[in-house]
């Protein structure tokens, strides 16, 4: 398909997808003249991950450039390509405000995590990757305003996301191929968050209604 197809099929305008090609985001087509390439199915399927990278995850460009670099590197296993591309999403929670990187707060908080990663044998993702430094920086917040954040909690939480993360690592291993798998893990990660907490969110009133209701 030519330029002009593509952005009809992809809905992205042909500035943009211009933009994506000299920004190696998007591979190069398949030269017909000087002045033409045509398109295949696999751009139309990157131009959807881009998409998912840059305006749903708000990913930067440098940052999506190198995500896409791991996708498509088959050197790497696909536990390691999953893990740069996870890694590389923008955390939900900016770090701790100027005085606070060490509080007695934040240092319950990391006692309490730290517990709960070696009770789940989950040391590998300690201090240092971003999960976990957001995880610190939420539970100290919470220690901080008085709000109930104990180990017996975080462990019934920590275990409910896990049945998660096995449901999402199924859906993946139903795709054809690794870099397929790669990508998706990427785009699932971020559209089906706000799935997560719009489900939470219908289940916590549900719940409520059940406890409290008349």
């Amino acid at each position: 398909m030519r330029l002009a197809e593509l952005s009809a099929r992809s809905g992205v305008p042909t500035a943009t997808i211009k933009f994506y090609l000299r920004e190696g985001l998007l591979p190069s087509g398949e030269r017909i003249s000087a002045t033409q390439a045509d398109y295949g199915g696999e751009h139309l399927h990157r131009l959807r991950l881009v998409r998912a990278l840059i305006q749903v995850g708000r990913m930067p460009v440098a940052t999506a450039r190198e995500v896409l670099a791991a996708v498509d590197d088959t050197e790497l296993d696909q536990h390691s390509r999953l893990g740069i591309a996870a890694w590389s999403l923008p955390g939900p929670a900016q770090g701790p405000n100027p005085g606070e990187e060490d509080d007695a707060a934040t240092q319950t908080a990391r006692q309490e995590i730290d517990g709960l990663l070696e009770h789940l044998g989950w040391e590998e993702f300690g201090p240092g990757t971003p999960a976990y430094e957001t995880l610190l920086h939420a539970v100290a917040t919470l220690i901080r305003l008085g709000y109930p954040c104990e180990a017996p909690h975080l462990r019934r939480l920590a275990q409910i996301a896990a049945q998660v993360a096995e449901a999402d690592l199924d859906l993946l291993e139903g795709l054809p191929s690794e870099v397929e798998q790669v990508e998706a893990s990427v785009a699932l990660t971020v559209l089906y968050e706000p799935v997560l907490l719009s489900l939470r969110r219908l289940a916590q009133a549900e719940e409520s209604a059940r406890r409290f209701g008349g």
